[in-house]
This record gives C-alpha cells, structure tokens and sequence, in this order.
C-alpha cells in the first residue's frame, strides 16, 4: 500500500492584480524527502512557499498536509499542524539576545507570564523552551554566540539561528528560503551537514534555493518552476538534460513559448 505524501498541492494558482504568479500548480512531497524548489528569479518560488506557510491566500486550489486541508489556515495554525519555515533576509530584533530570540519561538515558552503571575507551568514551558534552544544552538553551531545580540551575527550565523527558531516548534516538514545566499563558505558547509543531519533524523525539507551545487549535495529531488508553472521534477543529476530546465534559466523569454506544465510523477 503506498504512503500517502506529507505535503500535497493541488492545481494552486495565485496572482496578483493581473499578474499571474502560480497557474495550476500541482506537486507532492513524500515523507523524508530533500527537495529542492528551483526557478528563474520572479518564477513563484517564494509565492509558492508563502501560501504553503501561511504567510498569502490561495486563489485556487487545495494544499494538504498529512490529510489535513492547510489552504485557509493562517500561519500560527500551520507552525501548530507541523510545517517550520525560515526566510531569505531573516531581521533579528537588536536587544534580544540569541538565547532569547530561539526561545521566543517555541510555542511553548511563556516567559512573561511565569515572571508577572509565577505560574509553575509557566516556569516549566521557560525551562523547558530553554532546554532545547540549548540543543539546537549547540546542533547549529551557534553556542559560542548564545549570549551575544542576535543583530550583532554575521549573516550565515542568523540563516542558522533562523533555521534553529523554526526547529523550536518541532516540525515535520521544514522549508529554507535561500539558506545558502551570501553565506561565507564555511558556515555554508556547517549548514548542509545541519541539514542532512536534520533529514537523518526523520525530517522532510523543501529548499529553494539558486546554488546548483548545494543542490546537488543535498537534494533527492527537485521541483523546477517557471512562469509560474512547474515544468520539471527530477534528480538533481537530471537537470543539465532537461530541455525545460536549460530553456527556463537560458532562452530568451521573447522567443519561448509559454510555459507547458510538467508531467510530475506521483511521490509514493
């Protein structure tokens, strides 16, 4: 018997105004996947991850996750059904500090009342909350700059600190806006090893992102978006073959016909 995908988008369309930015959009996400979502800038990417993670509406279509229907829920409620995300220019408030800024994302973490109304559940969910953004930022190599002020981290630092605040609500399936875009070297490196690890342990990513390379280190799979319509998933391996990919990053947008949706194979 197959096992029903994790994450299911169904014939989604957005636009706005009388641009249309995703027209029938139609992929799976099987359950400990590594998928890459791919695309020339202003081809949806970052539309489509916004309405999978609540942050835009759906004009049409159906978006699942594990059976339940997430297209009208806001944001709060899909972080709760299981859905983490980061994004590509993470903001990091200036008078919180590491520590704090992960533990103000755990769902859990009451910090406010336990000190105003001393609640022992209160206190707990705090202790708690501290406890595993004490595990993630030494997961995330970021236990040396746990006490600085998260404003004061380089860029690669608050992509990782950014990664470990979505892992504070415990997500089943984690989707990275450009994890990788202007990160040094090194730190890049420390953020694939993050991710595989991630994936090791039973957890699903859906990563848009532009480096071809990181792509292939890290993804299973990719899903390539132009114009608005998927016209690829393959292997990584694939993608230097395929006809739509090459046309979609190199021919000239006066000369190619529209888009054609792709044939996307159903993910088991």
């Amino acid at each position: 018997m197959n096992t029903p995908p994790l994450l299911q988008v169904e014939h989604v369309s957005k636009s706005f105004g009388g641009n249309h930015v995703l027209q029938d959009v139609n992929f799976n996400i099987a359950r400990g996947e590594i998928v890459g979502l791919l695309g020339p800038n202003g081809s949806g990417k970052s539309t489509l991850l916004n309405l999978v993670t609540g942050f835009g509406s759906i004009d049409g279509g159906k978006i699942d996750f594990d059976g339940q229907n997430i297209g009208s829920l806001p944001a709060h409620r899909i972080v709760n059904a299981g859905i983490g995300r980061t994004f590509q220019l993470p903001s990091m408030p200036k008078k919180m500090s590491v520590m704090e800024v992960a533990m103000a994302a755990s769902t859990s973490h009451h910090g406010v009342l336990a000190t105003v109304f001393g609640s022992g559940g209160a206190r707990k969910a705090e202790a708690d909350a501290h406890a595993k953004a004490t595990i993630l930022l030494e997961q995330l190599l970021l236990t040396h700059v746990r006490d600085l002020p998260s404003s004061a981290l380089s860029g690669g630092q608050k992509k990782l600190l950014g990664i470990v605040c979505a892992l504070m609500s415990d997500p089943r399936l984690l989707m990275l806006d450009e994890p990788t875009a202007g990160v040094h070297p090194n730190l890049r490196n420390d953020i694939v090893q993050s991710l595989r690890k991630l994936n090791k342990a039973g957890m699903t990513l859906v990563i848009v992102e532009h480096d071809m390379h990181f792509i292939r280190e890290v993804c299973t799979r990719c899903i390539v978006l132009d114009r608005g319509r998927i016209v690829a998933s393959c292997h990584p391996d694939e993608l230097a073959s395929n006809e739509h990919v090459v046309q979609a990053y190199l021919g000239s947008a006066e000369k190619r016909e529209p888009a054609e949706p792709a044939k996307v194979a159903e993910v088991a």
